[in-house]
């Protein structure tokens, strides 16, 4: 079985992330999704609008994702991907260059960002309606 993994968020679900999701579980068997924790989110100065475990069960509600772990440190990825037996690490485009580091451990693949939505966008949009 080959195992893919990706990290986020993913607040304020939209079709980009869908997208993100459809396209990493393509690359293998089994997606697991590492989600961001609220105290992890504290700690980069971001704040989620759904709490860490309405995230998780709208992420574990999508046919596409097989587990959802959390995420606590910057830190864990190498660990992560060990234990998880990883073989493919999928990040949007954005964080281009970012995780070549993990390549030792396993395949990296950066996949184009679905244009013209963000979680940024709506929060933004929201301002003005």
């Amino acid at each position: 079985m080959k195992k893919v993994i990706t990290y986020g968020t993913f607040d304020l679900l939209h079709w980009g992330h869908i997208r993100i999701l459809e396209r990493a579980k393509a690359q293998g068997d089994h997606l697991t999704v590492v989600l961001s924790t609220d105290e992890f989110n504290a700690i980069k100065h971001k704040h989620a609008y759904h709490s860490y475990e309405h995230r998780k069960y709208i992420l574990e509600s999508i046919k596409y994702v097989d587990k959802v772990i959390p995420e606590n440190t910057w830190d864990q990825k190498i660990r992560d991907i060990l234990t998880e037996n990883i073989d493919v690490f999928v990040m949007g485009d954005d964080w281009e260059g970012e995780f070549d580091f993990l390549e030792d451990y396993c395949k990296v693949l950066y996949l184009p960002r679905t244009e013209n939505i963000s979680t940024t966008k709506i929060k933004d949009d929201l301002k003005y309606v």
